[in-house]
């Protein structure tokens, strides 16, 4: 089962946080933080997008399971209440596309890379933000002709990634829910959806 009920569970146990603001604590305005995340991607390409993205085609090929678990770990730098950077790292999961009872091709992504921050403070715990990059990326390519493993050509490349989000704060702990886009070209493009625990120090 993917995480998609994990991830619409921890939403909604953040919109009840923001009703107990007694319990939170104001947020450090600058400092070191790191955190881990988990939760959902989605591909948002069709499948003759896909064929131009891997070169080696899947034109008879239909998505088998176009979304995956995500997995990201990141390290920032608040600078003030408004403005951080980050660097990350996401395995982005894997899309399979079916070509018949005997055969698939798997795309397997990871990326990583540095970002920048725009935040809104709301209150002295809850904050918006925004956010824009540059992601080194890597999709593994791999097919399965009728048991024959086939290594296929990966595609890599440096293209933005963006998003949006909320972040809780707990000082020195943070809690975020965020929405992001792997652009890798116009071919192959991921969404992702996760939620986040972290540490400021």
């Amino acid at each position: 089962m993917k995480l998609k009920t994990l991830v619409a569970a921890s939403c909604a146990s953040t919109v009840m946080i923001a009703f107990a603001p007694s319990v939170l604590a104001a947020p450090n305005a600058e400092g070191l933080y790191i955190g881990i995340g988990t939760g959902f991607s989605s591909l948002k390409n069709n499948r003759d997008e896909v064929s131009d993205f891997i070169s080696d085609g899947v034109e008879d090929f239909d998505p088998d399971d176009d979304d995956d678990n995500v997995f990201k770990g990141f390290v920032g730098f608040e600078f003030n209440p408004y403005f951080a950077t980050e660097l990350f790292y996401a395995d982005l999961g894997r899309t399979r596309w079916q070509g018949g009872e005997n055969a698939n091709t798997d795309l397997e992504s990871d990326a990583y890379g540095i970002s920048a921050m725009g935040k809104l403070p709301l209150t002295s715990w809850f904050t918006l933000f925004a956010k824009a990059g540059i992601a080194k990326w890597n999709t593994d390519v791999k097919s399965d002709l009728r048991g024959l493993d086939i290594d296929l050509d990966d595609q890599d490349g440096t293209d933005p990634v963006y998003g949006v989000g909320a972040q809780f704060n707990f000082d020195p702990f943070l809690v975020r829910t965020e929405y992001e886009r792997y652009d890798f070209d116009s071919d192959y493009q991921i969404d992702t959806f996760t939620a986040s625990a972290g540490f400021k120090f």
